[in-house]
């Protein structure tokens, strides 16, 4: 890293695998009802449009860093659903053994275990970006760092 944040991706129709499951996650938080399944197909592209048509954006079905930025949803400890699971997909794609159970569980639930893998991410992107506040909380800052894969091998 460079001391500063990746920028958030461009993501599309015809994507898969991350950041696709951490975007369906924070539609599903605006209510689309998607599964999420890590594939950008026709659904998630509907919904990506109906989403910016909703927000006033540029209506494109492109992912980028409008989108992302008014997509994201503040959590933190307590917090509940779907943007939470958002969260911890990006834990489970960090998760190295292989093994989903081994990894942080996609329950929605931001309980001590989600706030403690939160904290180490910020605690790690904090020692080369020093304006990455290691509070716990899931704001605009850390979803850009989770979404654009930073720390991830």
């Amino acid at each position: 890293m460079s001391g500063s944040l990746s920028p958030f991706p461009l993501v599309s129709e015809g994507a898969h695998d991350h950041p696709v499951r951490t975007l369906q996650d924070l539609l599903n938080e605006h209510g689309y009802g998607l599964v999420v399944d890590g594939l950008f197909g026709p659904l998630t592209d509907g919904a990506v449009r109906a989403f910016q048509q909703a927000k006033g954006l540029a209506v494109d079905g492109i992912v980028g860093p409008i989108t992302w930025s008014e997509v994201v949803v503040t959590v933190r400890q307590g917090s509940e659903g779907d943007a939470v699971r958002g969260v911890q997909e990006e834990f489970q794609f960090r998760n190295e053994s292989g093994d989903p159970s081994k990894g942080l569980a996609v329950d929605g639930i931001f309980g001590p275990r989600t706030d403690a893998a939160v904290r180490g991410f910020q605690e790690a992107l904090h020692a080369d970006t020093p304006s990455v506040v290691v509070d716990g909380i899931v704001g605009p800052v850390t979803w850009q760092a989770l979404i654009s894969g930073m720390l991830s091998f």
